[in-house]
């Protein structure tokens, strides 16, 4: 016997026409992910494997309520047990058609729902490009919302969250940026980009190194490295009567010429491909270290800002208050870009997304 739950299922409340804004939208998400989060982490974990607008019901005390079992999977069955075929078409992932449902189908079936309310349009009528639902010229949301979405209904199981916390996290923790529609890069910025089928190049000047453009801070950068290489002369004349002291102070200084050279003509190239991302830091045509990991495991990429009191410097530990872009993965945060503008931040973050999404 079922318990009787006063109010609406959504494929009711769609049928009537009804309007779903982002912040209803994330309300129902928020709710129907904690509902998962319980099912998902019961031991033997339970999987759903229906989710659509019919077996979800917004009760009259405005809270989500997910129905209809019938199709529950018990992760505990052994390998090799044949089961029967359950899902819609349009709300269920092709894995789940091939009798391999995951944690991560019911994911997928809750982003499809969530975009047949954005949009009142059933996914299964919805435009497909590369096996993924082209929904985002259909709404109106935050651009962060928007990626969420893609991520919970990727094709590839794979590329989507693993778990139902890890998608209410990124959810909640609301990273990206609020600024809805595209971002331009700005006229004034320096970043150069190449695209092409197979690769994605972002270079990003020092910000420091723009100041070599006009007169004073060439005078002065010149200033410096004549100090540097007078102090470099002395510390060599000073080791032929002080060995141990000379040696010392040389190997300080070189850490300074090092690090005015950085400052100066030290750049960063974030290289991702189909599979990988990689960031890079380049002196001159040298690269000196580099940074990897899978797109797969990328969770969100937004701007941030790090905040430290130490001085300007091209290194990201050092700088005070300073825009920066942010890769966050299953298990690490890669941060880069530091010094750009926030709507040049955005743009690289946007154009990363992007990338990731249509790969």
């Amino acid at each position: 016997m079922e318990e009787y739950i006063p109010g609406h299922s959504f494929k009711q409340l769609l049928e009537n026409s009804h309007r779903f804004p982002e912040a209803q939208v994330k309300k129902i998400a928020i709710e129907t992910l904690n509902i998962l989060i319980y099912l998902h982490e019961l031991n033997p974990p339970i999987l759903h494997r229906d989710i659509k607008p019919s077996n979800l019901i917004w009760g009259e005390d405005e809270h989500v309520y997910l129905v209809d079992f019938g199709a529950v999977q018990d992760k505990a069955a052994k390998e090799g047990v044949t089961f029967t075929v359950v899902g819609t078409y349009g709300y269920a992932p092709i894995e789940q058609f091939g009798g391999k449902a995951v944690p991560a189908s019911d994911l997928y079936a809750l982003g499809t729902t969530l975009i047949h309310l954005l949009t009142g349009i059933s996914p299964a009528d919805l435009p497909i490009r590369d096996m993924r639902i082209q929904f985002q010229d259909k709404v109106s949301i935050s651009s962060n919302f928007e990626y969420w979405l893609a991520k919970m209904t990727e094709p590839s199981v794979e590329k989507r969250f693993k778990t139902a916390r890890q998608a209410l996290q990124s959810l909640q923790e609301n990273r990206a940026s609020r600024i809805s529609g595209r971002v331009a890069l700005p006229i004034y910025s320096r970043i150069i980009v190449q695209k092409t089928t197979d690769i994605l190049a972002i270079k990003i000047p020092n910000p420091t190194s723009s100041g070599l453009g006009n007169i004073g801070s060439t005078v002065s950068f010149l200033i410096l490295i004549l100090c540097f290489f007078g102090l470099l002369l002395f510390l060599l004349f000073l080791s032929v009567f002080g060995f141990l002291i000379g040696t010392v102070l040389l190997v300080f200084a070189i850490m300074f010429g090092y690090t005015i050279l950085l400052s100066y003509f030290g750049y960063q190239r974030i290289v991702l491909t189909a599979e990988l991302f990689e960031i890079q830091l380049w002196l001159f045509k040298w690269c000196i270290s580099r940074k990897q990991g899978e797109n797969a495991s990328i969770q969100d990429v937004f701007q941030s800002v790090i905040q430290t009191n130490a001085k300007t410097s091209f290194q990201v530990d050092n700088l005070e208050g300073r825009e920066m872009v942010t890769i966050q993965t299953d298990t690490n945060r890669y941060s880069f870009g530091v010094g750009l503008s926030a709507m040049e931040c955005l743009w690289v973050a946007q154009e990363i997304k992007d990338w990731v999404r249509s790969h």
